[in-house]
C-alpha cells in the first residue's frame, strides 16, 4: 500500500506547510493550521459545463442589459444595490443566531410567490425548516414553488441545479457542502473552495443567482480561505448585539452596486422586519433632560442616522482610570479624552470615561467625534445638552473641528427628525443645504463649540 503523505493547512489564508505550526507563518493566526491529506488534483473537465471557451473582442461581445429580479424586502434590496442579478454568486456572514438563515428563509418564501426556489440545507432538517417558516408567514399560505433539498454532496446538487433550473438557490452553509473525490472532511479549506467554484460555475453559467451563508471566526470574518470572498460577487456582513433586537446588513464587496450601503432590520418573533426610519427609532427613549447625552448624525452608506451618543465620568478608585467605549472605537476614545484635557481643561486623568452608543449600533466614522467630547464635557460639568441641536464634527488633536462630507443629507435627516439646530465646523458649506429652515451654528474649535452648546460656559 502506499504511504498516505500530509500536509498542515491554514484554514485562514491558505498556506501549507510539512509539519505542524502552532502559528501560520503567513496570516498569524494562531491554531488555524489543520493536518489534511494531500491528494493529486481534480480532473478539471468534470466540472466544465461551460465548454470550451475562445477570446472575444471587446467591441464584438454582445451587450446586456442589467434586470434585477425584486425581493420584497426593501433593506435587503438597498444593500445588494437594487434587487437580485441573475447568475450572481452572494456570500452572507455572522454569528451564529444573528439572523443570517432567518433573512434568507424570508427572502425564499418572498421569491417562490412568483418563481422557483431551491432551499439547500445542510444543518437543518426540512421539518425545522418549514416549522420556522410557519412561524414567520403567520396565517399566509405556504408557497408551492419552494423546494427544500437535505444535501451536502455537491455532485447530487449540481445535478439537482441543472435539471430543476430555479430561478434562486439559497444554500445554508458552505462550511457544511462536500465533493466526495476529495478525502478532506467537510468545512476544509480544500472542501470550501471547491464547492465554492462549483457554485460560481453554476451561477454564471446557469444564469442562476446563488446565496451562500458562511460561518464567520472568532475575529468575525468569513470563516476559510480568504480566496472564498474572491470568488463571489458580492459578500455581505449581518451585524448586530445579541442583547439588542436591530441588525445591520452591511455589503464590504459588491460588483452590482455601492459597497457602503447599510439595511437595518430588527429580530422580532416573526422574523426579521424592516427599519424604515431607524433614526426615529434609535432616538425613541432618550432622556432629554439628563448630562451626558449627545446626538450625532453619522452617515451609513448613503443613509444619515441619527444616533444618540452617551457620555459618562466618574471619580477613579483605581491608580489608572477606565476608559470603555461601546459602540466607538476605543483608540478614537483615547484620542478624544487626551484632546479634552489639554485643550478644554478637564481633570479626566482622575476620572473613569465611559461612552456608549444607544441601540446597539457601532460607528466608525470621525464625525461623531463631537458628540463623543460633548457627552463626556456634559457629564463631566453636569450640565444638559439642548434637546434641539445635532452635533456633526472631527475633533483634531489641536482641538479644532474639521469638515465631514455628505453634509446634505445629514442637515435634511435631522431637520425631519425636528432639530431645529446644527453645530458644525466652521468651514462647513451648511447655508444652502439648511435652506434656511435650520439655524446652522459654526465653530472652530471644542472650546468655542461648548460654548455656543452651553451657554453658561465661560
Amino acid at each position: 500500500m502506499a504511504k498516505i503523505k500530509t500536509q498542515y493547512v491554514c484554514q485562514q489564508c491558505g498556506k501549507t506547510t510539512a509539519k505542524s505550526l502552532g502559528r501560520c507563518p503567513q496570516c498569524g493566526a494562531w491554531g488555524s493550521m489543520v493536518e489534511e491529506v494531500v491528494q493529486a488534483k481534480m480532473s478539471q473537465p468534470a466540472r466544465r459545463l461551460a465548454g470550451i471557451t475562445k477570446p472575444s473582442s471587446l467591441a464584438e461581445v454582445e451587450e446586456k442589459l442589467e434586470t434585477r429580479m425584486p425581493i420584497g424586502i426593501e433593506e435587503f434590496a438597498r444593500v445588494l444595490g437594487g434587487g437580485i442579478v441573475p447568475g450572481s454568486l452572494v456570500l452572507i456572514g455572522g454569528d451564529p443566531g444573528i439572523g443570517k438563515s432567518t433573512l434568507l428563509l424570508q427572502t425564499a418564501l418572498q421569491m417562490a410567490q412568483t418563481g422557483t426556489v431551491l432551499y439547500i440545507s445542510g444543518e437543518e432538517s426540512n421539518h425545522q425548516i418549514k416549522t420556522r417558516a410557519l412561524r414567520l408567514l403567520g396565517e399566509n399560505p405556504l408557497p408551492q414553488k419552494m423546494y427544500l433539498y437535505p444535501e451536502t454532496d455537491m455532485n447530487r446538487i449540481q445535478d439537482t441545479i441543472m435539471e430543476t433550473q430555479p430561478g434562486l438557490v439559497i444554500v445554508d452553509s458552505i462550511q457544511t457542502m462536500s465533493i466526495p473525490e476529495l478525502e478532506s472532511s467537510a468545512g476544509s479549506i480544500v472542501q470550501v473552495r471547491e464547492s465554492s467554484a462549483r457554485f460560481q460555475e453554476l451561477a454564471k453559467t446557469q444564469d442562476i443567482p446563488i446565496f451562500l451563508v458562511g460561518h464567520v471566526t472568532k475575529a468575525g470574518a468569513i470563516a476559510g480561505p480568504r480566496v472564498l470572498e474572491h470568488i463571489v460577487d458580492t459578500v455581505l456582513y449581518l451585524e448586530g448585539d445579541h442583547y439588542h433586537s436591530f441588525r445591520l446588513l452591511r455589503s464590504v464587496k459588491n460588483r452590482f452596486g455601492a459597497t457602503s450601503e447599510v439595511g437595518v432590520f430588527e429580530m422580532r418573533s416573526e422574523g426579521m422586519v424592516e427599519v424604515p426610519n431607524p433614526s426615529e427609532r434609535f432616538l425613541a427613549e432618550r432622556v432629554v433632560k439628563a448630562s451626558g447625552s449627545a446626538i450625532a448624525v453619522v452617515m451609513e452608506g448613503t443613509r444619515p442616522l441619527l444616533v444618540e451618543v452617551q457620555g459618562l465620568t466618574s471619580q477613579t478608585s483605581f491608580g489608572n482610570p477606565r476608559r470603555t467605549a461601546n459602540g466607538v472605537d476605543f483608540n478614537r476614545l483615547l484620542l478624544i479624552t487626551a484632546v479634552l484635557t489639554r485643550r478644554s481643561g478637564l481633570r479626566l486623568a482622575e476620572q473613569d470615561v465611559f461612552v456608549n452608543v444607544v441601540g446597539g449600533l457601532r460607528v466608525n466614522e470621525p464625525a461623531v467625534d463631537l458628540a463623543v467630547a460633548t457627552a463626556i464635557y456634559s457629564s463631566t460639568r453636569d450640565m444638559t445638552v439642548p434637546a434641539d441641536i445635532a452635533l456633526i464634527g472631527e475633533v483634531g488633536l489641536s482641538g479644532e473641528l474639521r469638515t465631514v462630507s455628505q453634509l446634505e443629507p445629514r442637515l435634511k435627516e435631522a431637520l425631519k427628525l425636528g432639530f431645529r439646530r446644527v453645530l458644525v465646523p466652521f468651514n462647513s458649506r451648511a447655508d444652502a443645504e439648511s435652506g434656511g429652515k435650520m439655524e446652522v451654528l459654526r465653530a472652530h474649535s471644542l472650546a468655542e463649540a461648548f460654548r455656543m452648546v452651553f451657554p453658561e460656559t465661560k
